[in-house]
């Protein structure tokens, strides 16, 4: 991973936000900009240099891993520490990246900061920097997928009525870590039967049924990076009107991939799927955006949705993931993760479409 081009970049960013420094508290931010791990850091970033602050516990492990930074052990707590950083640079404007500190933190931060430097309330300064992924990334993202596009057979094995949504989930989280994986990326989605038309229906002790949908979600997190995706599948023959949700989605999901290039607008992408539901008349079903971006965390910018005008770029990792949600019926998703590319879109998920009937 290229470290000092991030720092470069995020460096160029303080200069246009008239910024002496940003205090870098959300650890995967600090893991993005110098590759530290540890589950407690903080970073003092300025245009010049880069500083990282962590304690005791991860001396040995912040020496190998942090690049291009120098690495300070506390022997207390962090923020008195980069507090007193923060005064020693001089510098008259801080950021901080309040989105993910605590009104307690940002308090004691300017109790510890009484006069100078002056506090300046930043959003997604490192998230956008974050947007666009190298080459390497890329490879590892890729690599994730396809551990995590496995774990798909394990479930098509797993899926019996009777067996509990939990047990389908327990294989599969099983399966991931004899694959490598160094844990699910989210919270696995078992979904059947009627419960199949909860978008977000976490696995839970209810039996699969006879007859109905049954939604897989899942991901895995492989060398940092997430992975994500969605299948549906069906229990029993299913009839024609079944067939018929099933084949909308599909159909949605591959217009809004097909729409993926630079360029392009995420809003756009989010109205080709949904102007496909709309003609088959199941539009008011989907309830959700389309997607999202994916890397070190399972949603990143973009989000893909109609309310957003952010273009797409090269280099951008999203999900397509159009969805249709009955009430006392079931719902049925498709997920894949596609990469933008310089002339348009690279599916990522291997994992085929067809119907499946269990």
């Amino acid at each position: 991973m290229d470290f000092l081009a991030r720092q470069r970049r995020l460096a160029e960013a303080l200069e246009r936000l008239k910024l002496d420094a940003l205090l870098v508290t959300h650890l995967v931010n600090v893991r993005y900009l110098c590759g530290f791990t540890g589950s407690n850091g903080a970073l003092v970033a300025t245009p010049r240099r880069m500083t990282l602050f962590t304690d005791g516990r991860y001396a040995e492990q912040a020496n190998a891993e942090t690049q291009h930074a120098r690495v300070v052990i506390t022997r207390g707590p962090l923020l008195p520490e980069t507090a007193r950083a923060l005064q020693r640079l001089r510098a008259k404007s801080v950021g901080i990246e309040a989105e993910h500190m605590a009104a307690a933190t940002r308090a004691e931060l300017k109790r510890l900061l009484p006069k100078s430097p002056r506090l300046r309330d930043t959003g997604g300064v490192v998230e956008q920097l974050r947007e666009i992924k190298e080459a390497g990334e890329i490879h590892k993202i890729r690599e994730s997928v396809l551990a995590g596009a496995r774990l798909f057979d394990t479930a098509l094995e797993a899926i019996r009525p009777g067996v509990r949504e939990t047990g389908v989930a327990a294989e599969m989280e099983y399966a991931a870590r004899r694959l490598g994986a160094e844990g699910m990326a989210f919270e696995t989605i078992v979904a059947a039967g009627r419960r199949s038309a909860l978008p977000h229906g976490r696995a839970s002790s209810a039996p699969i049924p006879a007859r109905g949908f049954v939604v897989l979600d899942w991901g895995v997190k492989l060398s940092g990076y997430c992975s994500d995706q969605t299948r549906t599948v069906h229990v029993g023959t299913p009839d024609a009107d079944t067939r018929s949700q099933y084949t909308a989605v599909r159909e949605a999901q591959q217009a809004a991939i097909e729409a993926v290039r630079p360029g392009v607008m995420v809003s756009e992408v989010d109205r080709a799927a949904r102007q496909l539901l709309q003609a088959s008349g199941l539009g008011r079903y989907f309830t959700h955006s389309t997607g999202h971006g994916v890397g070190l965390e399972i949603h990143e910018r973009p989000r893909i949705a109609q309310d957003r005008k952010e273009p797409l770029r090269a280099g951008m990792v999203i999900t397509i993931e159009p969805g249709v949600y009955v009430g006392g019926r079931g719902g049925v998703r498709i997920e894949d993760m596609v990469c933008v590319t310089a002339t348009g879109y690279e599916v990522l998920t291997p994992t085929h479409k067809e119907l499946i009937s269990l």
